[in-house]
């Protein structure tokens, strides 16, 4: 089985390397192909994975190369976790907002704007490219924002599924609070990608029991101080937020707390500079501590589980993914790509049936739809326009004063990635 990971010189990567080695029996490699343009990084995290099978004793083959062609011929499952800009994009796209008093991050608001339209053009020219290598190969994107590049893959017609490691993550949080092993652990997962509810937390399968309540009774303070807001919002709701929703409930107090400190693209860089250093030891065979600050948490694991399903190994029946909605919240149309819980295999991804949403979070999930449609369009199209409507539609802008800011901006700091600007 060969399976390749574009972006593969991240200094994400030897998390999902970690995970590879350990669950080899749940997906049984044969080769691993890093591709990744930026060469001499590329060797240090290559010589840090082989490093990592060796102390495993995982026999696999690691290969790395900077020609993506080569790099995914005949690869049954390709991995996408790039970053077009790098990081000096992403610290453009959390600063700009903040100028006309939005929120700056990476994937949601105006900075998720801009990074989808550097990436989504970028991602399905690669997709096309997989496509010619083998039409058979599942695409498994893990680039932000997920859920537009994702509906991007599936409009093109591309067999593709999103992943992200939020739900993982609760996943194994609630599984330790509750002393209980993380497969006896079934989410109500519910919403779009980076704008998520868990609505109930079942023992043992999607009928089982819901402890959600018990986990809130017992657990709310430490919860809430994970996601940053206060202990009676998770009281009045009855619900656990994913952590990108503080970003709607707190808006103002996030834009106060950001223009006071570095920004997260900052901190990462230094961070990525650390860890290059730490991969060029050839004593290091194992990921290094630092990574868990580097964020990804439980990335591999989610990753191993969804390819092994795809591929008809091993993976878990039931898992957090995003895909087409296809009548699953029926307010939004079915191809809307929403993250919850799906019944995933060689087939693909089916989302499970979900209880009706709430109007409270029903229409901030219709709002955010209607402007990831506006921001794919702009992705795909391009144009002054498009780009302002998006921002307009989204809740975190919704002005038109600045959304007419902000698209100067974002047009401004972004021009050599649109071919249209």
């Amino acid at each position: 089985m060969k399976l390749a990971v574009v972006g593969g010189g991240s200094t994400y990567t030897p998390e999902l390397i970690d995970g590879f080695a350990r669950l080899r029996d749940t997906l049984p490699l044969t080769e691993l192909v890093l591709v990744d343009p930026a060469a001499e990084r590329l060797e240090l995290v290559g010589g840090l994975a082989r490093r990592i099978f060796a102390k495993l004793d995982h026999d696999g083959e690691v290969v790395t190369t900077s020609d993506l062609d080569a790099g995914v011929e005949g690869a049954d499952a390709v991995l996408l976790q790039l970053r077009v800009g790098g990081q000096a994009a992403r610290e453009q796209d959390e600063t700009w907002p903040l100028e006309c008093g939005c929120v700056g991050q990476e994937t949601t608001g105006a900075g998720g704007l801009a990074k989808a339209l550097r990436t989504v053009p970028v991602v399905l020219d690669i997709a096309e490219r997989i496509r010619r290598a083998n039409p058979d190969a599942w695409i498994i994107d893990f680039t932000n924002p997920v859920g537009i590049v994702t509906r991007a893959l599936l409009q093109a017609g591309h067999k593709a599924v999103g992943l992200c490691n939020v739900a993982i993550g609760f996943q194994r949080k609630f599984a330790g609070l509750l002393g209980v092993t993380p497969s006896e652990v079934h989410l109500d997962h519910v919403g779009l990608n980076h704008l998520t509810w868990e609505r109930a937390v079942r023992l043992g399968g999607p009928e089982g029991e819901d402890v959600l309540p018990r986990l809130l009774a017992a657990h709310g303070d430490a919860i809430a101080g994970d996601l940053r807001l206060p202990r009676a919002v998770l009281d009045r709701l009855g619900v656990v937020p994913s952590y990108y929703l503080r970003y709607f409930y707190a808006h103002d107090e996030v834009v106060r707390e950001l223009g006071t400190k570095p920004s997260r693209a900052a901190e990462v860089a230094a961070m990525e500079r650390e860890l290059l250093a730490m991969y060029g030891d050839p004593a290091l065979d194992e990921k290094p501590a630092l990574l868990a600050r580097r964020g990804g948490a439980f990335y591999s694991e989610a990753a191993v589980d969804l390819a092994a399903s795809l591929l008809g190994g091993g993976g878990s029946p039931y898992q957090v993914v995003n895909a087409y909605n296809n009548g699953t919240l029926p307010f939004l149309p079915d191809d809307a790509v929403i993250e919850t819980q799906a019944a995933v295999g060689p087939h693909g991804a089916t989302p499970l049936p979900v209880a009706p949403v709430d109007p409270l979070y029903a229409g901030l999930v219709a709002n955010v739809t209607a402007y990831e449609d506006l921001a794919l369009e702009a992705a795909l199209r391009g144009g002054r326009d498009r780009v302002f409507k998006a921002l307009l539609a989204h809740p975190l802008v919704g002005q038109y004063a600045y959304a007419d800011g902000l698209t100067d901006r974002l047009i401004a700091h972004n021009r050599e990635h649109l071919a249209w600007a």
